[in-house]
């Protein structure tokens, strides 16, 4: 399956962004989706994941609270809407799927199946 991000922008702090994730060429529904992120400097990172038809949603704890992930199947589509945006939010944000879960490979974003460009996300002080 191809993943194609986009959504992100240069915000202020407080603010809101809705990241969006288009799946092309395989069955989307089959799939777990979820989103990572990778500031300069550092190693990529889980934020969010929802298992297939949005049964199980995990996230970093550092954004709950704060960052929902859906996804619109019919759509081919799974978003990351964003709210209180802050400075360490700041990061490329990129969109991925599995065709299992397995919440380990997650949470340390090893052995996941496919993995689309990411979306740039900015978020001024």
């Amino acid at each position: 399956v191809q993943l194609q991000a986009s959504g992100g922008g240069l915000v202020q702090a407080g603010a809101s962004l809705r990241l969006s994730c288009v799946g092309s060429g395989g069955t989307f529904s089959m799939y777990v989706m979820g989103w990572f992120r990778q500031a300069p400097g550092k190693e990529r990172e889980f934020v969010a994941v929802s298992t297939w038809g949005g049964g199980v949603t995990d996230y970093a704890d550092s954004v709950k609270d704060r960052f929902t992930i859906s996804r619109d199947d019919a759509r081919n589509t799974v978003y990351l809407q964003m709210n209180n945006l802050k400075p360490e939010d700041t990061a490329e944000y990129y969109c991925a799927a599995d065709r299992m879960y397995n919440a380990y490979a997650w949470q340390t974003a090893n052995g996941i199946d496919f993995w689309g460009k990411g979306t740039q996300v900015t978020v001024s002080s």
